[in-house]
């Protein structure tokens, strides 16, 4: 399959696993120095190849190829892939537990060894901003540096990845964190690894090979 139609697929997978409803969130792919990105207010059902806007990455004036605008939340994903050459894959989400923390802008901290496959001890939460702005953009860099993720501010969730594949997980292993924190807190609070845990998980990971999507266990 080419881009467009791993893009597709990614969709209707984010779909499947209950991580997006409807047109709700976005995905977005490297292709050259342009991305491939999906495009605005078209439902996960209905959505075909050519529909899939092609934007410039060094364009800032949001001009498009296709016959549908691109998402509204273009520029994030511009940014993001302009600012990180490590990613050339962006996945947002509205899933719902990632989404219940980011309404009540609590990071999640080191509740389970998995949070070290976002670069660190915790996933911040960036600041609010209304939804397809610069000063989004903005928050979201922030929040994400030196990490794979971040939660948006009463808005949902975005990864960062090298490829579709590892973009999806992530957005996948981020909501099962959101899940297991919302949970712990329910009953009294997590018991927290430390920094010097998630380190050595982090390493345990590069040996491991575990960069890929595979089940560390």
């Amino acid at each position: 399959m080419g881009h467009r139609e791993d893009i597709i697929a990614a969709c209707k997978a984010l779909e499947a696993d209950g991580l997006n409803r409807g047109a709700s969130g976005n995905v977005s792919v490297r292709d050259g120095d342009h991305m491939l990105i999906t495009p605005s207010a078209v439902g996960y059902d209905v959505i075909e190849p050519e529909m899939i806007a092609r934007m410039s990455l060094a364009d800032d004036s949001g001009a498009w190829e296709g016959p549908n605008k691109p998402s509204s939340e273009w520029r994030f994903h511009r940014d993001i892939l302009r600012a990180r050459p490590d990613f050339n894959a962006v996945v947002h989400t509205h899933a719902p537990y990632a989404t219940i923390l980011a309404i009540a802008r609590k990071p999640i901290p080191a509740v389970h060894y998995m949070i070290a496959a976002f670069g660190g001890p915790d996933i911040r939460v960036c600041d609010y901003a209304r939804y397809g702005t610069a000063d989004l953009s903005a928050h979201i860099l922030a929040a994400m540096d030196g990490r794979n993720g971040c939660l948006m501010a009463n808005h949902g969730m975005v990864v960062g990845a090298s490829d579709l594949t590892r973009a999806l997980w992530l957005a996948g292993e981020l909501e099962a964190l959101a899940h297991q924190y919302v949970h712990t807190l329910a009953v009294g609070g997590p018991v927290l690894l430390s920094d010097a845990e998630i380190e050595e998980t982090a390493r345990g990971f590069a040996s491991y090979g575990v960069q890929s999507k595979d089940s560390t266990e």
